[in-house]
């Protein structure tokens, strides 16, 4: 079999350059650092602005001002719960939630008690998921499962199929404060799990954690191409947490014009 020839150097440019935007159009722009400012928010919310981007992922406190930094973009805001621990204070975690949702918060990024799924406590982990779904109404619920803590991929399908069946719209790989955060084989359980689900509305897959080239986006869009469909991956199915990629992406959009 004969090798494809490679792209000239300016078709291969065009190539990349749709495909980060592609990307940018799916991306949270996420700051979840320990040092996060109001100041780095800020800016955060400006770059979202001039990009393009699908949402912000910011701490809870800095949900106000996210939406005031956002209003009239189109760019959704989302806020993070029970994190990064996974907890399993279904009380705590809710009353989180809905202080967040009264500060404007359009989605929210749950972490599964992935520990009482490990530990053989899938009801623990259930509870948690549909008590947060009924805080957030009809606003997005995105179930963290942690799985590069979960490791076994039998329990990475379980926490998939329990938390779409107790009402999440989104799983999500990681929290990106382990190890081991997205991989492309947990992406693919996941995904089985999405495409077995079924139901009257689109579920979705987020992929977080150790994102930073556009090969790694490239290389997750593929799979949900392949498995999915390639009109499948939207806003509304698929989307990247990544902080550090945002950059590459852009560098590599401005690079074709």
């Amino acid at each position: 079999m004969t090798a494809s020839a490679p792209l000239p150097p300016q078709d291969a440019a065009r190539v990349r350059a749709d495909l980060a935007r592609r990307a940018l159009s799916l991306l949270d722009l996420t700051d979840l650092s320990d040092a996060c400012t109001a100041a780095a928010v800020e800016e955060l919310c400006g770059k979202a602005r001039a990009s393009g981007v699908a949402a912000v992922c910011v701490w809870p406190r800095f949900v106000a001002d996210s939406v005031r930094g956002l209003r009239g973009s189109g760019v959704r805001v989302a806020t993070v719960v029970n994190f990064p621990e996974g907890g399993e204070a279904v009380e705590r975690t809710v009353a989180e939630t809905r202080a967040t949702l009264a500060d404007g918060a359009d989605e929210i990024d749950l972490v599964l008690p992935f520990r009482a799924l490990k530990r053989g406590d899938a009801e623990s982990a259930r509870t948690m998921v549909e008590a947060v779904r009924a805080a957030c109404g009809g606003r997005l619920l995105k179930v963290i499962l942690e799985t590069g803590e979960l490791e076994d991929p039998d329990l990475i399908a379980q926490a998939s199929r329990l938390s779409l069946e107790a009402g999440a719209d989104f799983i999500k790989t990681s929290t990106g404060k382990t190890a081991v955060s997205a991989t492309l084989p947990a992406a693919e359980i996941m995904l089985e799990a999405i495409r077995a689900h079924g139901g009257d509305r689109p579920v979705g897959l987020k992929v977080s954690g150790g994102l930073r080239r556009v090969e790694d986006a490239a290389a997750y869009l593929a799979l949900a191409d392949r498995m999915m469909g390639p009109d499948w991956a939207s806003p509304n199915t698929f989307r990247i947490g990544a902080s550090a990629l945002h950059a590459e992406l852009v560098r590599a959009e401005e690079a074709a014009r």
